[in-house]
């Protein structure tokens, strides 16, 4: 079973046992959180929108780390501008726990004929 998540404006496609490098999340090392999945796919039969609705991912966060060091040269010709910056994005390693859709509802039985005998009649409105 598969489900695609939401962290930070972007999307993940994560299995039972992945892990993920986001953007730096708020939590400290070894919390776990909560996700709410987008979609949740895999398995012999089709999740419906109130499964859904119901459905978790826990995730713990495994540690914080930089990313890869990008070097940004400005340069201009026939002059002696020249400029290097870089940067070095700060990412979260993620791990996923467990994916847990909602246990579906049961339908309503349809009323027999001695429910519908001791149910209430509804006043008439006046006019």
């Amino acid at each position: 079973m598969y489900a695609v998540i939401d962290i930070g404006g972007k999307q993940y496609r994560v299995e039972k046992g992945d892990e993920v490098i986001v953007d730096r999340l708020d939590k400290d090392a070894g919390k776990t959180l909560t996700l709410k999945p987008v979609l949740i796919g895999g398995g012999k039969r089709a999740v419906t929108a109130a499964e859904l609705k119901g459905a978790r991912v826990r995730a713990k966060v495994e540690e914080h780390l930089l990313g890869k060091k990008v070097k940004v040269f400005k340069y201009k010709p026939k002059s002696t501008y020249k400029k290097m910056r870089g940067h070095r994005s700060r990412l979260s390693r993620v791990s996923i726990q467990s994916i847990a859709t909602a246990a579906p509802k049961k339908k309503a039985e349809p009323m027999t004929a001695a429910d519908e005998a001791s149910k209430p009649e509804k006043p008439e409105a006046a006019d």
